[in-house]
């Protein structure tokens, strides 16, 4: 806690989706400080559908019966006005996930209407500084339909979750190498959050030498690796019935803290932003790249090497993100 004459800070932190799995994850961690630290304050607005209030209220009794002394207040409401009524962080987790036989352009559609809705309430109700966090899939390409219909608050501040790829990388390449997960830094995500995105092992380090020195096995970088991160999230929907949920409640914790704390000399990670020209991504894409912040605003690294290999990975990722923004043209 803070210490005697320190001002507490205070933030109000809209979760959309609240009940659904990721948001029972997520609450308890936000309530307890573990995104924002012992010094911050937190007052909590929980969106949900109306028919899933009744469990939101559930939620909340549990969140009550904690007694978690940094949370000073906490609400429910099913209009997103109320909800988004000054907040200063908004992380829109809820949507419609993909169903057996549904094409992407079928999903891009239906939640697309969800975010043009959450777009233009934030657009309304927000503060003006709200820094928003999409995690709902297709989770770029929805921040990017609620940058683009919420015009006063400015797109550096919208953000997609690519922090949960790149964990799944970390944990796979120090597995391979027998080290600790804290051993590997520099692991950057490229692209959307989907299976095209690309994870730089190139540029990836493993205590303070390049990866590729440590981790002789280029193929298998080149092969098993980048498809077991790519397909990480279907192999555990195939073996416990439900996607991510905790483990993308810690991505939705790191990537907060990321942004919100000066990045260790040497150090980035992953998040997808508004692109703004950087690596020949067309601007205003909302493309994950390796990031430094100084607390308060964040830049993308530049000068990042990029063998023949990665900017092929890194076009075919943007190349499914331009394909997703055609269809996001004929909603808007």
């Amino acid at each position: 806690m803070s210490t005697e004459g320190e001002k507490m800070k205070r933030i109000k932190v809209s979760v959309t989706g609240a009940a659904g799995q990721i948001g029972y994850a997520l609450l308890f961690r936000i309530a307890a400080g573990d995104m924002f630290g012992p010094k911050t304050e937190i007052e909590l607005s929980l969106v949900e559908l109306p028919e899933a209030l009744p469990a939101l209220a559930g939620v909340v009794m549990e969140i009550e019966d904690c007694a978690f002394p940094l949370l000073k207040s906490i609400k429910i409401s099913s209009v997103l006005n109320e909800a988004f009524e000054g907040v200063d962080w908004a992380l829109l987790v809820g949507s419609i996930p993909r169903k057996a036989g549904m094409e992407r352009k079928e999903l891009l559609a239906i939640n697309g209407k969800i975010f043009i809705a959450q777009g233009k309430a934030l657009d309304t109700s927000a503060k003006k500084t709200c820094k928003v966090l999409v995690v709902g899939n297709p989770c770029n390409t929805n921040a990017f339909i609620a940058k683009r219909v919420c015009k006063n608050i400015p797109e550096k501040n919208f953000f997609a979750m690519t922090m949960l790829d790149q964990n799944r990388a970390v944990f796979q390449l120090a597995q391979k190498a027998g080290v600790g997960v804290e051993a590997v830094k520099n692991l950057a995500i490229w692209g959307n959050h989907s299976s095209t995105q690309y994870p730089d092992f190139y540029n990836a380090m493993i205590d303070g030498a390049p990866l590729l020195t440590a981790l002789k096995d280029e193929e298998w970088l080149k092969t098993v690796f980048i498809e077991k991160i790519q397909k990480r999230g279907a192999e555990i929907i195939a073996a416990r019935g439900k996607s991510s949920a905790a483990s993308a409640a810690e991505g939705i914790v790191q990537t907060v803290k990321r942004l919100t704390t000066p990045t260790v000399k040497g150090d980035f990670f992953s998040v997808a932003v508004s692109s703004d020209g950087s690596y020949d991504i067309p601007p205003g894409v909302m493309f994950s790249f390796p990031t430094r912040s100084d607390g308060n605003s964040w830049s993308i690294v530049p000068n990042v090497s990029l063998p023949l290999f990665a900017k092929e990975k890194i076009a075919v990722s943007l190349q499914e993100l331009l394909e997703e923004k055609k269809e996001v043209d004929r909603l808007l």
